[in-house]
């Protein structure tokens, strides 16, 4: 018996509740009356930043062993909110990256540097994985080329 109330109770309960949560339909408006014009404001600007680059891809060529190189990846943001780069990393340890710290604010450049070792003989592609806030993927800067060992020196004879 007391399950019945309780679940009689329950369901009144329920129904009260659905039925105080009911739309009330708005009223049409007469011919007489016509509805007020309300302005809405601006919204505000949401676009992100946005980047630009002139490459995302650099290829050195053949180059001397032990002779250090650097490639400079610039680029411009096209958004409407200041770009932030929060990290440059290399892809192993023989190459050093150097960004713009500061926010790039809209329509200005920046950039990201890149220094490869050279240090190893043999043909290279090494990456440089920038984040940022423009997005949550990165966006990955490759560099490459070929490394060459230096020629053999000619044997130089002592005739004394």
């Amino acid at each position: 018996m007391k399950k019945a109330i309780f679940t009689l109770a329950f369901g009144m309960m329920f129904a009260g509740l659905a039925m105080g949560q009911t739309k009330a339909q708005p009223k049409k408006p007469t011919a007489a009356k016509k509805p007020a014009v309300v302005a809405t404001p601006a919204t505000p600007m949401t676009e992100t930043p946005s980047f630009q680059w002139e490459k995302t891809t650099h290829n050195f060529g053949k180059i001397p062993q032990g002779n250090p190189v650097t490639v400079t990846f610039n680029f411009k943001n096209n958004g409407k909110q200041p770009l932030i780069i929060t990290n440059a990393q290399a892809s192993c340890g023989c190459t050093t990256p150097d960004w713009t710290k500061e926010p790039i604010a809209p329509g200005k450049t920046g950039y990201i540097k890149a220094t490869y070792n050279a240090a190893s003989v043999g043909p290279f592609s090494k990456s440089v994985t920038v984040t940022s806030n423009v997005g949550p993927e990165p966006t990955i800067l490759t560099l490459s080329g070929e490394v060459e060992a230096p020629a053999p020196q000619p044997a130089v004879q002592n005739n004394n």
